[in-house]
């Protein structure tokens, strides 16, 4: 859609939701109605006469020690979700799997807000219960609310402009802001996990009083479509579908969550993880995101028989930023001509053309894919807004189009590599002796890029070439994956690869990404250790945007001036999914192209798993 007609399109949704304040409303949305209005059946792709059983059988790299995700400490078994309610809980709302900035009811059945946009009140759905068969109550929303912007960093940050939850109804709990005017924050409040108060208040076998500040291996209680069934510390955990799960015939239930049993087994590495795939039994399902491996590691048995599958399924919604972020806390790295001498040394050009067979696209906005990206030079509304700002920010924003130099052709590489000294130089490093070198302490540049997949190395080692053509010292740490997690909650790196995912709708989730709070929050999003008055003001207006033509000028000045601070080397995306599995599934003939494909809207073929079985021995 043109952006004219989509940006008209958008304040008459304003104006419609205007109209609609105080308004019972099932189905939320921030870019006008939703595609199935307010009567919301089922999603339009799942079948609703899929069939339950069977297993579902995944892999994990790592290990875990905890079942208490929503604090810092710990790493959460899988099924357990820091954000969001994971297998086991349920939020007030679910975020639609076809469609940006949508909601559908769960725990909540409604909601409403004033014109203002300075409360919401939610109304729970009469039927949701806990699995020991107590219901739902506003007590257990206004605790969890609590409990989670108290002990959560992200959560904390997201509720940021929430004062209070009160109850107003024995079914209503209304959220007061101390802000007016955030179109999102009602909305937002759907994504608020509920968590049994009665549970977490009482005492385990032992009689010993659980706390919900600290891990725990106590099978917690939950109210979700799946609960768990049995495990082994730090190396497997199944679990199973509640067969009396109360909101089995929600119309964002029906015909999903299919699979009996939800197993998953940890491996150390990712080589260990992927014989397990080839051979049938451990994994079902494998996500591949090399484009190198897609093109050349699937050429086993069982797929040259047609007994394994191999699938893209387009999902736009995941064309999200990547990159090397790397961490301004650290001296090395606060000066921003060395940020961007770094970015211009990543040749994702060689290593697209040589290790990904071109399939994927370099990054050039932290809003890719997206009407919110920047581009060009900035003009009207964003230009406006940029001014404001214009003797904190570089020159070069407002003269210059935001491009990392590409690798394109024989001589590039030598110009770029000029370039990078350059930036060096202004900075106050020069090369001496074959090493960049600080030219008045004569201290050496090096610094540390830490991962966990030992995948990696393909990624990594041309960057780190090419770093050391200038004399900078790079140097790989690999980690276990708890050890990873407990490093980059605590911000202990010089440089790591991490993925910023984006809404089509951002809002208050960019204060967890770039505001000086989240800055020296463990647990945040921070991870480049921002702290500008600029962007927390930019973040600011991205939040209070008053209408879709305005959050899109402070999206894209935010944007700008993300790039221009070369808080990150750019790497790459794509919009899709690539998936390799045995054959044992039904799957809708068609999924969503949001999203990409919905695992839990396919099922079990009972004919196609005894064929497989009576071939492979062991495969279920």
């Amino acid at each position: 859609m043109p952006l004219k007609l989509l940006a008209a399109g958008a304040v008459l949704a304003i104006g419609i939701q205007a109209a609609m304040a105080d308004e019972w409303r099932t189905t939320s949305s921030l870019l006008g109605e939703s595609k199935y209005g307010q009567n919301f059946q089922r999603y339009d792709y799942v079948n609703p006469d899929a069939p339950k059983g069977g297993t579902l059988n995944s892999t994990v790299i790592g290990t875990y020690d905890s079942f208490n995700p929503y604090i810092v400490q710990g790493s959460p078994a899988a099924g357990f979700a820091p954000f969001g309610g994971g297998l086991l809980y349920e939020t007030l709302m679910e975020q639609a799997i076809d469609e940006g900035s949508v909601s559908h009811p769960l725990v909540a059945e409604a909601y409403k807000y004033p014109a203002d946009y300075s409360s919401a009140t939610y109304r729970l759905d009469p039927r949701a219960k806990w699995h020991d068969g107590k219901p739902i109550t506003v007590d257990d929303v206004i605790w969890s609310f609590s409990v989670l912007k108290t002990n959560s960093p992200m959560y904390n940050r997201y509720f940021a402009n929430v004062t209070e939850a009160v109850a107003v109804g024995e079914r209503e709990v209304e959220f007061r802001f101390d802000q007016k005017g955030n179109r999102e924050l009602p909305k937002i409040m759907g994504d608020l996990v509920v968590l049994p108060k009665h549970w977490w208040e009482g005492t385990d076998a032992k009689g010993n009083k659980r706390d919900i500040t600290k891990p725990t291996l106590e099978i917690p209680l939950g109210s979700g479509a799946y609960k768990v069934k049995n495990f082994k510390p730090g190396t497997e955990i199944i679990w199973e579908r509640v067969p009396d799960y109360w909101g089995a015939k929600l119309p964002v239930k029906i015909g999903r969550e299919n699979f009996d049993i939800k197993r998953y087994v940890y491996f150390l590495d990712d080589s260990a993880a992927w014989l397990a795939f080839t051979k049938g039994g451990l994994e079902d399902i494998n996500v591949e995101n090399s484009g190198r491996n897609w093109m050349t590691k699937y050429d086993f048995p069982s797929l040259k028989a047609g007994d394994v599958i191999k699938r893209q399924f387009p999902a736009a919604a995941l064309a999200n930023f990547q990159g090397f972020v790397i961490n301004t806390r650290r001296p090395l790295f606060q000066d921003r001509h060395v940020r961007q001498a770094l970015s211009y040394l990543y040749d994702f050009d060689t290593i697209n053309r040589t290790q990904s067979f071109g399939l994927n696209t370099r990054i050039t906005s932290y809003f890719m894919g997206k009407d919110l990206a920047s581009s060009g030079l900035p003009q009207g509304k964003e230009l406006e807004i940029l001014n404001q700002y214009k003797d904190k920010l570089p020159p070069e924003l407002f003269t210059e189009e935001f491009k990392i130099p590409a690798f394109n052709n024989p001589q590039a590489e030598r110009k770029i590599l000029k370039s990078a000294v350059d930036l060096f130089k202004q900075a106050g490093w020069v090369i001496k002796d074959g090493k960049m070198v600080n030219a008045k302490t004569g201290q050496p540049f090096a610094f540390e890029i830490l991962d966990f997949r030992q995948g990696a190395e393909a990624t990594l080692n041309p960057y780190v070439a090419m770093l050391r053509k200038i004399g900078v010292v790079a140097t790989l740490r690999f980690v276990d994956s708890s050890q990873y997690v407990n490093r980059v909650n605590n911000f202990d790196y010089d440089m790591t690869t991490q993925v910023l995912p984006q809404s089509d709708s951002p809002g208050n989730e960019q204060r967890d990404f770039w505001s000086s709070k989240a800055a020296d929050s463990p647990g945040s999003r921070n991870y480049a250790g921002i702290k500008d008055p600029v962007v927390d003001a930019l973040v600011d207006r991205v939040i209070f945007a008053t209408d879709r033509d305005d959050l899109i000028a402070a999206t894209r000045a935010l944007d700008r001036v993300l790039l221009w601070s070369f808080y990150a080397v750019p790497q790459f995306t794509r919009p899709d999914v690539r998936l390799a599995y045995w054959n044992k599934f039904g799957i809708p003939d068609k999924q969503p192209s949001y999203v990409g494909p919905d695992i839990d809207s396919w099922w079990v073929d009972v004919e196609k798993e005894k064929a497989l079985a009576a071939k492979y021995k062991g495969l279920n």
